[in-house]
């Protein structure tokens, strides 16, 4: 892989990091010393003279954030307090026990543990209620406590206990937290009655590349022979993942990226390599608005090359790089040193000069639904769009995100269903259900995936009961919603289950049936085999 200096450069919208090499500064016509002087000495005197004491800390911080922001919109101050976080999201693991949660009813409630965790290895399970953690009552904790009760140093120990469905007493369980890895391949599975494998991808982290190349392994192992790789609500990460990712696609030579910076001496070029494993495999990319920077590099690239077919709605449109650099007090700032093109010579980054009407979306162009492999659909908005020509010839249009080359939209939600999920209505019944009337599903479909997903039906009584549960969370229930919506309730209902009962990577197999966007992307691989010309 051709990874040059800027490897670990960052393109993530919300937590995407860099780390890696410092640029040098690059001084302009102002004299840096005698701005820095001039915020010295405002900083000096408001401590010194103002009417009542002042926090320097916060004004410094208060200062660089007021300075970055009047840049573009990914240039941040990332405080001590969010590095933490940061860093576990984007090199793949904390220290701790291992366990998914959610808080119901005021109530720590195991959403799933984590596998190869030590919670798994000791028996805890979906459902299971944290009542103390270290001798003391966690029973109406808020979300934020949580990770600072059961996170801690590798090898150390916290003492729980736990309320389990069906036990008299509290369980005890003494757990040595451990290494818990922080996946960013969400779900990979052969699309039933197929021979399609779909990956889902979640972010760019450290381990992406690796957790792809084995789940398209064993995928490929199962009998894939197309693949789907979902992007949708990918947010980013780091550039060298992405490149590595596109490079599995693209033949020997090919440009996958290029970069632009203030100095031409600071320009990079990427290129793919003759290590790709999946060349030659007929590929569908999903993306959505959410899918960004990292993710726009891989479908940008895809679709210049005519490699695959790009399907969705039209990406974020975020162009900029960020190079992170750390301060001396454990926070950080990210910079943008750079923009990036794709092989065509395309600018995707959308006009950020008004930021509220940049994170708004605004200056995406949208389509219209279906064919748009020509990119004739956005013809009519994109007439100010400058026009790039893909490998095969086709026209793409740059200064907007990426638009698919089929576009399909995802359905209108009813208020109905916008309320049910902001309620969680579906994990609360669920878990309730499992803990009660569904005692004998757990049971008996313990280890037995395949015979749940083929023959536990979502019946009468079960929609009643989470219709009572939603009107009860205060749900305004309308029957007409209910009708449009009813077998989406029912997929996610039995969706949830899979996963209280068979872990996360049983939840997509079962939900993703009720997604329009999937569902049409499985009828278009003759599309995608045209594109890349593959027989």
């Amino acid at each position: 892989m051709k990874i040059s200096k800027i490897i670990a450069a960052a393109f993530g919208v919300g937590l995407g990091i860099g780390a890696g090499f410092i640029a040098a500064p690059l001084i302009s016509g102002d004299s840096v010393y005698e701005q820095v002087k001039k915020f010295n000495d405002v900083l000096n005197r408001t401590a010194r003279n103002y009417v009542d004491e002042v926090d320097s800390k916060k004004l410094t911080e208060a200062a660089i954030k007021g300075m970055l922001n009047e840049l573009d919109p990914h240039s941040s101050y990332i405080s001590a307090e969010s590095m933490e976080k940061v860093q576990e999201n984007f090199q793949g693991s904390f220290d701790g026990i291992g366990v998914e949660f959610q808080i119901v009813q005021d109530t720590i409630t195991i959403v799933t543990p984590i596998s190869g965790g030590p919670s798994e290895a000791l028996g805890i399970r979906a459902g299971d209620k944290i009542v103390t953690v270290d001798g003391q009552k966690v029973v109406g904790i808020s979300e934020e406590e949580v990770p600072k009760r059961l996170k801690g140093p590798k090898g150390t120990k916290v003492s729980l206990q736990i309320k389990r469905s069906g036990e008299k007493k509290l369980l005890a369980f003494d757990i040595i937290r451990d290494k818990i890895p922080i996946h960013t391949v969400d779900a990979a599975y052969i699309v039933k009655n197929t021979d399609i494998g779909l990956i889902t991808v979640n972010r760019f982290a450290a381990t992406t590349h690796d957790e792809f190349l084995q789940a398209a392994r064993t995928l490929r192992s199962k009998g894939m022979k197309k693949m789907i790789l979902d992007l949708r609500g990918n947010p980013g990460g780091y550039l060298d993942q992405a490149i590595q990712l596109a490079d599995e696609f693209v033949s020997d030579g090919k440009k996958v990226v290029y970069t632009v910076a203030r100095r031409e001496g600071d320009n990079e070029e990427f290129f793919a390599t003759s290590q790709g494993e999946f060349e030659k495999i007929p590929l569908i990319i999903l993306i959505n608005e959410g899918s960004a920077s990292a993710s726009e590099i891989v479908s940008g690239a895809i679709q210049d090359l005519d490699r695959g077919l790009i399907v969705g709605e039209t990406s974020f449109g975020k162009g900029l790089v960020q190079q992170q650099y750390p301060l001396g007090d454990g926070s950080a700032f990210r910079l943008t040193i750079s923009r990036y093109y794709t092989p065509s010579g395309r600018l995707i980054q959308r006009p950020y000069a008004d930021k509220e009407k940049y994170y708004a979306l605004e200056g995406r162009e949208e389509g219209t639904e279906g064919n748009n492999i020509a990119h004739s659909a956005e013809k009519t908005d994109a007439k100010e769009r400058p026009e790039y020509k893909t490998d095969a010839g086709r026209t793409v249009f740059g200064g907007g995100g990426i638009t698919p080359d089929f576009i399909v939209k995802q359905d209108t939600i009813t208020p109905l269903l916008r309320a049910i999920r902001a309620k969680n209505i579906f994990w609360e019944y669920v878990n309730g259900f499992l803990d009660g009337k569904g005692k004998s599903i757990r049971i008996g479909y313990e280890n037995k995936f395949e015979d749940f997903e083929k023959s536990f039906i979502v019946d009468k009584n079960i929609a009643d009961d989470f219709k009572a549960l939603a009107i009860s969370k205060g749900v305004e229930w309308n029957d007409r919603d209910y009708e449009i919506d009813r077998a989406y309730c029912q997929t996610m209902i039995k969706a949830y289950m899979a996963r209280s009962l068979f872990g996360t990577q049983a939840f997509f197999p079962i939900a993703l049936t009720e997604d329009k966007q999937i569902q049409k992307a499985i009828t278009l691989f003759p599309e995608a085999l045209k594109i890349a010309r593959l027989k």
